[in-house]
C-alpha cells in the first residue's frame, strides 16, 4: 500500500489520461478480438499458442482470486483513493490481477514470437506498462500484478518451448503434443469448476464467482476441443485473395461472436448451465465452426497444417 500511495502522489490529469489508455491495452475484450483477427487472417499457430497461455493463466488467476480472497486496495485502506472511474471496471477480488494476466498472455506471446530484439523489447515493455497502469490507477497492488506477470510469462516460456516456431515438421509429434495440451486444459478447467463449486457450497465464495469461473471454463474447454478438431480435420488457410476479403471475414466472424454472446442469451437465458454452454459454443465458433466456413468460402486454397510461413515471418528469421 505504501508504494501505491507514493504513486498516488505523482498523478496528474494528463498522466491519468495516458495511463488510462495504456491500461486499455490489457482489456480482455480487445485482446480476444485481436486473437480472433490473428487466427482467422494471419497466423494460426501463434493464435494456438496465445490461446493456450491465455486460458491456462486466466483459469489459474481466477482460482487464486477466490482462494485467497484479497480485497481491493481501497478496501484494505479506506484512506486510499483510486483514480476517478477506475473502480467501475475493477470488480471482484484484487489478487492476482486478471487485467495484467490478459495483457501478459497476448503481448508476452508477441514478444516470444518475434525474433528481432527491438520488437521483443517493445512487447515485453507493454506488459510491464500494463502492470504499472493497474497500480497507478489504484486498483491493484505490486503483489497483484507481479504474480500475474510472472505466472503468465512462465506459461509463455513453457508453451513456446513445447511448440517452437510456426512450422511443425514432425506432424505425429505435434498432434500428440496438441492432444496432450487440449486434454490438460479440459481437465484443469473441470477441476477448477469442482473446486469453485465446493467453495460456493460451503459458503466461502458468492455465486457470482462461480458463474464467472464457469464462463471461463466453458470457453477454455471449447477452445481446447475446437483447436484440436481444427488442426487435425479442418486445416483452414488464413490466406484470401485480397485485403477486402480479410475485412469481410473478420466482420462476419465478429458478428457471429456477438450473436452467440447476446442473441443466444435471449433464447436459452443466463443460468449457470446456459452461460457455460454459450461460452463453450463461442470458442467452438471462433476456433472450428467459422474456420470451416472460411475454408469453404474465403480461403484461396485448403490449409495444409502446418501452415507455410509468411514472407513477414521469413524476414524475422
Amino acid at each position: 500500500m505504501e508504494l501505491l500511495k507514493l504513486i498516488e502522489g505523482i498523478r496528474t490529469p494528463l498522466l491519468d489520461t495516458i495511463i488510462g489508455l495504456i491500461t486499455r491495452l490489457g482489456e480482455e475484450e480487445l485482446i480476444i478480438v485481436a486473437i480472433c483477427i490473428v487466427y482467422w487472417c494471419i497466423n494460426k499457430m501463434f493464435a494456438y499458442k496465445t490461446g493456450i497461455i491465455f486460458f491456462l493463466s486466466g483459469l489459474t488467476v481466477q482460482c487464486a482470486k477466490f482462494t485467497f480472497r484479497i480485497e481491493r486496495p481501497w478496501v484494505l485502506d479506506p484512506s486510499f483513493n483510486p483514480v476517478d472511474g477506475a473502480m467501475e471496471r475493477a470488480t471482484g477480488y484484487s489478487f492476482p490481477s486478471g487485467h495484467t494476466q490478459a495483457g501478459a498472455a497476448f503481448y508476452g506471446s508477441l514478444g516470444a514470437h518475434f525474433k528481432k530484439i527491438y520488437l521483443k523489447v517493445i512487447f515485453f515493455a507493454i506488459v510491464l506498462l500494463i502492470a504499472f497502469s493497474r497500480m497507478y490507477l489504484g486498483v491493484h497492488t505490486l503483489m497483484d500484478v507481479l504474480t500475474s506477470v510472472i505466472l503468465t510469462l512462465i506459461l509463455v516460456f513453457i508453451t513456446y518451448k513445447l511448440f517452437p516456431g510456426d512450422v511443425q515438421k514432425d506432424q505425429k509429434l505435434f498432434r500428440k503434443k496438441l492432444l496432450g495440451v487440449s486434454l490438460f486444459i479440459i481437465l484443469y478447467a473441470v477441476a477448477g469448476v469442482i473446486y469453485a463449486t465446493i467453495l460456493y457450497s460451503n459458503g466461502t465464495i458468492e455465486q457470482a464467482y462461480v458463474v464467472d469461473y464457469l464462463k471461463s471454463a466453458g470457453a477454455a474447454v471449447g477452445f481446447a476441443v475446437a483447436m484440436y478438431i481444427e488442426s487435425i480435420y479442418i486445416k483452414f488457410s488464413v490466406k484470401t485473395k485480397n485485403i477486402g476479403m480479410q475485412v469481410v471475414k473478420v466482420v462476419i466472424g465478429i458478428v457471429g461472436v456477438g450473436l452467440i454472446l447476446e442473441g443466444l442469451k435471449l433464447i436459452i437465458g443466463s443460468s449457470m448451465v446456459a452461460d457455460t454452454f454459450r461460452y463453450f459454443l463461442l470458442l467452438m465458433w471462433v476456433m472450428a465452426i467459422y474456420p470451416l466456413i472460411i475454408k469453404r468460402f474465403f480461403s484461396i486454397a485448403d490449409g495444409n497444417f502446418p501452415e507455410e510461413t509468411t514472407k513477414q515471418e521469413d524476414e524475422q528469421e
